[in-house]
């Protein structure tokens, strides 16, 4: 029975990672009912044009929230470039309700400043007046900052624009195999890079805090092995290679330790892997299957799914003393659970009428609903500012990502130009 249990289990893992190559697109499907309008100017450059449009960026940020919508250049009056220039009569006319504006220049040694502002178009007042630094190669940064910097002035909550995202892609090659790619590329599928490709399965990334590692399962040695690779040279480190299953790394939120499922005592349990000593510490010791842990914002708990219970859900337990909570009742079926910034929303996959959904519980009220509605939806990753969560699904027959509010009200889907994607993982804050 273990061993049946084992197999299906590791047939999960190779089936959900069957993921492509890219870039990911975005196709945005709906957004708050309401949704603020924002004109944003092209910012007018001294000293030679840029690689990229740097206002055309921060427009498909902002309506890529679900929670703006963007005046259309080609309906703007004038392209103000500072304060002075700003003449609100005419935004008010295209019911504008905030404006972005900003001018740029570059220096005999090649640095670009950008100088920006917000302004609130109904009171006439400036919201937000600021300068970023940056060179020809960091113009998508400069301009997810801006992102960033604007969404926060207006909604209160960081933006998220300037992070990343890693996933893992799986396209047929010329000899009929499937090709496995891990990637990382910008929060919106912008600059793809490539960190590592094989002809077997990788799944399960996953952030170190710091932003600067990424930890994986790979099949290249022929069992599931666990490995950390830095984004900064690709160099990469193998952590585990037991016999059995050696899988579902997640990163402390200190960057010292990994939570991971070793079977290398019989069954699958959590256990606990210092960085510094190399030492393994079991965390948990029961016959059912114990997998996917994740940890607690505080770095206190780990919370994981188990089928301790007759089937499976989601449980919390306590490193020091060795606590056990279970946190989910609803359903005969919740598993790999992931917990927004805030420690209180509880993100899983959730069986409902025989479909697989993204759900979310809160843990102080226990209001439980169901995100999404798409297909086989699996892998949900949450955003650090906590607004928005990534899953993969399907739709017609190919894997892709999706996004979806914690509240439900946004949804936008990242699919590729071939092949399919799987795996998710949204990085931490990277500055």
């Amino acid at each position: 029975m273990l061993k049946q249990r084992l197999f299906t289990l590791l047939f999960l893992w190779v089936f959900l990672a069957a993921g492509a190559q890219a870039e990911l697109t975005i196709e945005i499907t709906s957004g708050v009912d309401n949704p603020t309008v924002i004109a944003v100017s092209p910012v007018a450059m001294q000293g030679g044009m840029l690689a990229e449009d740097i206002s055309a960026i921060v427009a498909a940020d902002l309506q890529r929230s679900g929670l703006f919508t963007s005046v259309p250049r080609e309906n703007m009056l004038s392209f103000p470039r500072n304060q002075g220039e700003i003449y609100y009569r005419d935004w008010k006319v295209l019911g504008a309700q905030y404006l972005v504006f900003g001018s740029g220049e570059r220096d005999a040694a090649g640095q670009i400043k950008v100088t920006f502002g917000l302004a609130e178009v109904n009171s006439e007042k400036m919201v937000l007046n600021q300068v970023v630094n940056g060179t020809d190669a960091s113009v998508r940064d400069i301009a997810h900052y801006i992102s960033d910097k604007v969404y926060e002035a207006i909604t209160g909550v960081r933006g998220a624009f300037s992070t990343r995202l890693a996933y893992v892609t799986s396209v047929q090659g010329r000899d009929g195999r499937q090709i496995y790619r891990l990637l990382v590329s910008d929060a919106d599928g912008a600059r793809e890079r490539l960190m590592l490709e094989s002809s077997e399965p990788l799944m399960s990334p996953g952030w170190s805090p710091d932003g600067k590692e990424l930890v994986y399962v790979s099949f290249e040695t022929g069992r599931p092995a666990i490995f950390r690779q830095k984004l900064a040279d690709a160099s990469r480190q193998q952590v585990t290679n037991f016999t059995g299953l050696n899988g579902a790394p997640a990163w402390s939120p200190d960057g010292r330790k990994l939570a991971m499922v070793l079977s290398k005592d019989g069954n699958p349990e959590i256990y606990l892997h210092d960085l510094a000593s190399k030492q393994f510490t079991r965390l948990t010791n029961h016959f059912a299957i114990d997998t996917e842990p994740n940890w607690t914002p505080d770095g206190k708990s780990v919370i994981f799914t188990s089928d301790r219970g007759g089937s499976p859900q989601i449980y919390k337990l306590n490193i020091a003393t060795g606590g056990l909570e279970r946190l989910t009742f609803r359903g005969t079926y919740n598993a790999r659970p992931r917990l927004a910034p805030d420690g209180r929303t509880l993100v899983m996959v959730h069986r409902d009428k025989g479909q697989f959904h993204i759900a979310s519980q809160d843990l102080i009220t226990n209001d439980f609903r169901v995100l999404t509605g798409t297909y086989l939806d699996e892998s949900p990753t949450v955003a650090p500012n906590g607004a928005m969560l990534l899953y993969a699904t399907k739709r017609g027959g190919k894997g892709l990502l999706a996004a979806v509010s914690i509240d439900a009200g946004v949804r936008f889907f990242l699919p590729t130009r071939e092949g399919d994607v799987r795996e998710p993982a949204w990085s931490p804050f990277l500055n």
